[in-house]
């Protein structure tokens, strides 16, 4: 309740030489106490003059720092949030990344096998003649089959006993029959090739038959026909041939010289 006016009108008496504490003992003892407490009172006011707009100062700055930090907080909320849906936003973008990368190596992928296949194709596209001539030439194999069957079988049951000419003579009649019956066959026919391959040819040399095509033909009919043959080896060498074929099947041999009688130990016995 001090004003500025009521501390005015104590300013002379403040300033005074004998307005003390000390000076106002002397004189009573409760004079002395109001003394000090009426320079307090002065000092107060003037201390809170200036105290009362900084507490004012104090609590705007409050309200507004109230006002800040909800703002902040209202901010916070919403910068979470954005980050939240950031985060979200940043693991589909990392999906997506790895889903292009993969469309992208599998793009790569596709594009190597592409070029690789057309590679391939143009490489065999100078096949596609053979392939076509060759899938005729089976198909035709597969209309002569009959006939070229019937050749070999009436080869493998009847030239034995004859010569080279004599069986081009037989392969010629048997062919006139079948043209007059119609039975397809191939003119070009190789009953050598037909019946056993170069690889066995070749191993029936090593173990001593002749490479003449008698010889060839001879080894044929033995490994061949159902029926057991009857060798005329004047010269021995078929005699040479079957012992070297079989000496792994426990061949033994027993007879003069001139006559052989064979006879194969193996689990067909």
């Amino acid at each position: 309740s001090i004003t500025e006016e009521t501390v005015e009108l104590l300013e002379p008496y403040l300033g005074m030489e004998d307005y003390n504490l000390e000076t106002a003992k002397k004189v009573c003892g409760n004079v002395a106490g109001l003394c000090s407490w009426t320079q307090a009172m002065a000092y107060f006011h003037g201390i809170n003059k200036e105290v009362l707009p900084l507490k004012a100062n104090l609590a705007l700055q409050e309200g507004r720092l109230a006002a800040a930090q909800m703002e902040l907080n209202n901010a916070q909320i919403q910068l979470d949030e954005k980050q939240m849906e950031l985060d979200q936003v940043q693991a589909m973008y990392d999906t997506a990344m790895k889903e292009k990368q993969a469309l992208l190596d599998d793009a790569e992928a596709c594009r190597r096998k592409m070029n690789n296949a057309t590679a391939l194709i143009e490489g065999l596209g100078g096949e596609k003649h053979r392939w076509t001539a060759s899938s005729k030439s089976f198909q035709n194999e597969i209309i002569n089959l009959v006939g070229n069957v019937l050749l070999a079988t009436g080869f493998l049951s009847y030239s034995g006993p004859f010569n080279q000419e004599y069986r081009n003579l037989l392969l010629q009649l048997w062919k006139k029959e079948m043209d007059n019956s119609k039975i397809p066959y191939s003119n070009d026919l190789n009953l050598t090739g037909m019946l056993v391959d170069n690889a066995t040819v070749g191993e029936w040399n090593l173990q001593g038959l002749p490479n003449d095509d008698l010889s060839i033909q001879n080894g044929i009919i033995v490994t061949k026909a159902s029926r057991y043959p009857l060798l005329i080896d004047p010269q021995g060498q078929g005699k040479i041939w079957i012992k070297n074929k079989e000496k792994n099947n426990g061949l033994q041999v027993n007879g003069s010289f001139n006559i052989l009688y064979v006879f194969v130990i193996s689990h067909h016995s």
